[in-house]
């Protein structure tokens, strides 16, 4: 048995949508899975953009880490995944159907968005006898692995209602906490990708034919075959079980908050799943007990947001990552 890991921590600097914590949190679940999960330095991939020397955070070197995370996996494996960045949500293309409404994204530092369907397609891949756990501290990221039960959350369309939710707000003070959320705006989109690319010319009806023409292949599948480049693939999958464990840093109505205080900044969600596994040094805890606890410590500490767990009824109740 092998542990690996695929880390990705997005600050997004020098833009109108920077952030502080993400590369933080990295750090920390980085130092967490060898201290305490016991995984080797030569088998975690780390993905940031706040040091050149390091693999950036693209989309086209996401997908070909995750890609080769599962490629490279055997049964009885375990396959570790933490995201902290910016979450996007985007309206379905006409026909389309999702369990959550939308298409949840999460955001590279070069914007070439990669979508719930993409993340669904990964976990599929992962070999017999083994699973996925996915850590997501981002905006929207309830149901990021696409058609997997939801355990914890609000998430899925369960009876048609719509559920209000509070958010947190772009950006707030309390108590000398400064929080922003990590969701990112269709507005501050365009404007990032006009200052990645040096194109004045995108506008809110042309994003995808500027994101095919950006990146051509490497564009996520959807924008691929909404602009005729790529025949539509969408494939009817029967699983006997499902191998993706999900763990959100909010519903996918909600954003994700990126906390600054005394110095230090961390997402909220990384930060107390840190916290929970260190009152619980020295024991297991499976997915649901670790959830529920971050659940818990948010609530107390006031932040709107609502921790998620997407897997299979077997895997809410199995350790967390071991």
């Amino acid at each position: 048995m092998v542990k690996k890991a695929v880390l990705i921590g997005i600050n997004y600097p020098g833009t109108e949508g920077e952030l502080r914590g993400c590369v933080n949190d990295v750090k920390r679940m980085h130092k967490c899975l060898v201290d305490r999960f016991g995984f080797s330095e030569e088998n975690i991939t780390e993905l940031i953009d706040t040091d050149k020397s390091k693999i950036q955070p693209t989309g086209k070197n996401i997908r070909q880490a995750l890609s080769e995370l599962v490629g490279s996996a055997n049964p009885g494996d375990v396959l570790f995944v933490h995201y902290s960045g910016h979450g996007v949500r985007l309206p379905l293309e006409t026909g389309e159907d999702d369990d959550t409404g939308f298409d949840e994204c999460i955001v590279p530092c070069d914007m070439n968005n990669i979508t719930d369907d993409e993340i669904r397609e990964i976990v599929d891949k992962v070999p017999e006898d083994c699973s996925i756990t996915i850590v997501s501290d981002s905006c929207h990221s309830g149901g990021l692995i696409d058609a997997t039960k939801e355990q914890i959350g609000e998430s899925t369309k369960k009876t048609g209602k719509a559920v209000k939710t509070e958010e947190i707000e772009q950006e707030e003070r309390r108590n000398g906490v400064h929080v922003v959320n990590r969701s990112l705006s269709l507005e501050s989109m365009i404007n990032m990708l006009k200052q990645e690319s040096g194109n004045d010319d995108i506008e809110v009806g042309s994003i995808r034919r500027f994101l095919l023409h950006a990146f051509g292949e490497d564009a996520s599948p959807k924008v691929q075959e909404t602009e005729g480049l790529k025949a539509a693939t969408k494939k009817q999958v029967v699983r006997k079980k499902d191998k993706g464990i999900l763990l959100s840093g909010c519903q996918t109505d909600q954003t994700s908050g990126d906390v600054r205080t005394k110095g230090q900044a961390y997402g909220a969600f990384s930060d107390a799943i840190q916290i929970i596994l260190d009152e619980t040094k020295g024991k297991k805890i499976t997915n649901k007990e670790l959830v529920l606890g971050v659940k818990e410590l948010l609530e107390y500490e006031c932040y709107p947001q609502q921790p998620g767990l997407y897997c299979s009824d077997s895997n809410a109740d199995a350790p967390f990552i071991c």
